[in-house]
This record gives C-alpha cells, sequence and structure tokens, in this order.
C-alpha cells in the first residue's frame, strides 16, 4: 500500500503547528477537496499503519507514558497521535517504541506532571473521522458511513488479500510495572516516566 500520500498530508498538517479542533477541521477541509478515491485510501493507510503499530511492545511505551496503564481506546488514540508527529518519528516508534522518547513532544509530556498535559494529551481520537466527515461532505452521502466504510475495507482487502486485520497486538504481553523488564525494554522511556 503506497502511504506517500497519507504521510504527506499527515506532515503538512503537522507543519501547519495547528492543534486540537483546527487541526481537525485543516485536515477535513483539505480531504473534502481531493478526488473522493484519495479520501478513501487516506482511511486505508491511517488502518493499515495502525495494524502495524499493533505491537505489545508500544502498547507498553503508551503504558509507561501514561503511567502504568492504558486502556484498548487510550492505546488506539495513543497510535494515532503518535502518526500526529510525524512519519520518521512514527516509524521508529513502530521499530523501537523507546525511540519515542527522542520526539520533542514526548520530551515535554516528560517535564510536566500528567494534569498539566492539558492540550499536549498523547492521543488523537478524532484523526479516525476525519476520513468519513470528508468523504459524507464532499458526496452529501447520508448512510452513516457504510458506502465509505465498504470502499474502505475493499481496497484494503485488496491490498492484502486473504489477511484479517490483527486482532491481537503483535508480540509478547508484558507488564511496565515490572520495573526491570521495562527498564530492560525501554530505558529512555522508563527513566523520563517513573511509575509512582
Amino acid at each position: 500500500m503506497d502511504t506517500d500520500p497519507f504521510w504527506t498530508l499527515i506532515n503538512e498538517c503537522r507543519r501547519q503547528g495547528l492543534r486540537g479542533d483546527k487541526r481537525d477541521a485543516w485536515l477535513r477541509d483539505t480531504l473534502t477537496t481531493v478526488p473522493l478515491e484519495e479520501i478513501v485510501a487516506f482511511q486505508a493507510c491511517l488502518e493499515h499503519e495502525t495494524d502495524r503499530a499493533f505491537s505489545w511492545n508500544l502498547w507498553a511505551a503508551a503504558d509507561r507514558v501514561f503511567g502504568g496503564w492504558c486502556s484498548d481506546d487510550t492505546f488506539c488514540f495513543f497510535q494515532r497521535w503518535m502518526m500526529g508527529l510525524g512519519r520518521p518519528v512514527f516509524e521508529a516508534a513502530v521499530h523501537d517504541p523507546d525511540a519515542l522518547a527522542y520526539a520533542p513532544e514526548v520530551l515535554r509530556l516528560s517535564g510536566l506532571p500528567r494534569e498539566a498535559w492539558g492540550e499536549d494529551w498523547p492521543e488523537w481520537p478524532s484523526l479516525g473521522d476525519l476520513a468519513v466527515e470528508a468523504y459524507e461532505a464532499a458526496t452529501g452521502a447520508c448512510d452513516d458511513g457504510d458506502s465509505f466504510f465498504r470502499a474502505t475495507t475493499a481496497l484494503l482487502d485488496a491490498d492484502r488479500p486473504y489477511r484479517l486485520r490483527p486482532t491481537t497486538p503483535s508480540g509478547s504481553r508484558w507488564s511496565v510495572l515490572d520495573e526491570p523488564e521495562a527498564v530492560r525494554r525501554l530505558p529512555r522511556l522508563s527513566m523520563m516516566f517513573p511509575l509512582g
């Protein structure tokens, strides 16, 4: 799957320096200006990249950042937030979750108590909705996204025949509450986000 157009849009969104609702509005509005198949491709790439980042090691990194616990939804929103950090950070984190420690946004979070994170909270829950909203705006469709999701699924299935989306993270599950294991696997993040 060619993810370059997806990352071009994400990186341009990042370059804009927008946050929160303004970031969402920019990305959604930009998506409404491209052909429908590119809106569908954006969502397919989002799901493809989310699948690549679906590992127990990355979930453990999110656990560490959040103080020792991260729910399913929180992890999904964390994965999308990592995408918002740009392709180089995302790729590095997929390969080595401890590489997140080098991202300026993560460094900034580590210097603040969690209750002071505010708009910097490491999540982007709305990223998963922007393409369908753009598609509906562009087509005037009011079918609760059914036609959009059928098109997205067809594109994903064409890219990965006979492979289902993962239902469990890759790798072996482990707990960041096991401090020696956390220090071994995530040395920098363990130092930056101590538990307790």
